[in-house]
């Protein structure tokens, strides 16, 4: 059981956790050309290791039996959350427009929530569901730009089908994550989790450079990196893992919502977009329909 304290830290997290996501977006949008996708994915989970496991080591040296028991599940944790919810982002960002990416993601919170309902037995009433309906409602709002007719105009091509398996391959991991015990806390086992996304992502980064798209060091290719490991990465699942613990699956996936607000900051102060009504509107939509969600 949650202690107080610990469930206005995870409250809290609900509104900072995506705006440490959201640096993803400008990664994604600055990679190509600079950095191929397997090698970003691989290389910010591998930082992320080594960042996080500076302060988790001595749990993890002190239960490896638990390391091997629980092996299985970090490399198909990993698997998801790092391979795929990484380097399939950056492959498909490539490929698909930024409003086609948000419409796919949006419907992950309201698949988790599903899948929680059923799976998890984890009890969602009426007001939580409401809560989707308007979050997912101030999502689409910002995203066909407050012009509802827009939706028609959404066309399916091969980046849409990768952010497709990124947005399955993210409810999968958020309710395994759920589902699966584990002898380590939440920092060792993300830790664990990110070494077996490394191992799963080996191959596929080398025969990415083999074959289609080699990669060069630079700078900037560093600094993506490290941005990518640092906020997006490390950061941000830490405390995705943590909201879990303490709010649930079915509300914590409400936390995707916000990245079009963010999203939205984000492109006005780095990339000089501007901030239109239907984002207000949106924002307020969003936040209600979180308030609901997370409610007792």
């Amino acid at each position: 059981m949650a202690t107080p304290g610990e469930r206005r830290l995870a409250l809290a997290l609900v509104f900072i956790a995506p705006a440490l996501w959201s640096v993803n977006y400008l990664v994604a949008r600055w990679a190509p050309g600079v950095i191929a996708p397997h090698m970003l994915a691989l290389a910010r989970w591998a930082v992320a290791v080594l960042l996080l496991g500076a302060f988790c080591w001595r749990e993890i040296v002190a239960k490896r039996r638990d390391v091997v028991a629980e092996g299985a599940h970090f490399l198909v944790l990993g698997a998801l959350g790092m391979w795929v919810c990484g380097a399939f982002v950056y492959v498909g960002a490539r490929h698909t427009s930024a409003v086609n990416i948000g419409l796919l993601y949006a419907m992950s919170p309201v698949l988790i929530a599903l899948a929680s309902s059923i799976w998890l037995r984890e009890r969602f009433g009426a007001w939580q569901w409401l809560g989707v309906a308007l979050a997912l409602g101030g999502v689409v709002h910002i995203l066909i730009r407050g012009h509802w007719d827009a939706l028609a105009a959404v066309r399916i091509n091969p980046g849409d089908l990768w952010i497709a398996v990124a947005v399955v391959s993210w409810t999968a991991y958020s309710l395994l994550l759920r589902a699966w015990p584990s002898a380590f806390g939440a920092l060792a086992r993300l830790t664990l989790i990110a070494g077996g996304g490394v191992i799963v992502l080996l191959p596929f980064t080398l025969w990415e450079a083999l074959y289609w798209l080699p990669s060069t060091l630079s700078w900037r290719s560093a600094g993506l990196v490290l941005a990518a490991a640092l906020l997006p990465g490390a950061a941000a699942y830490a405390a995705y893992s943590f909201m879990q613990r303490v709010l649930g699956a079915a509300r914590v996936g409400m936390v995707l919502y916000l990245g079009p607000i963010y999203s939205a900051g984000i492109a006005w102060l780095v990339l000089g977009e501007h901030i239109e009504p239907f984002h207000f509107v949106g924002a307020l939509s969003i936040l209600a329909g979180i308030w609901l969600s997370t409610r007792r």
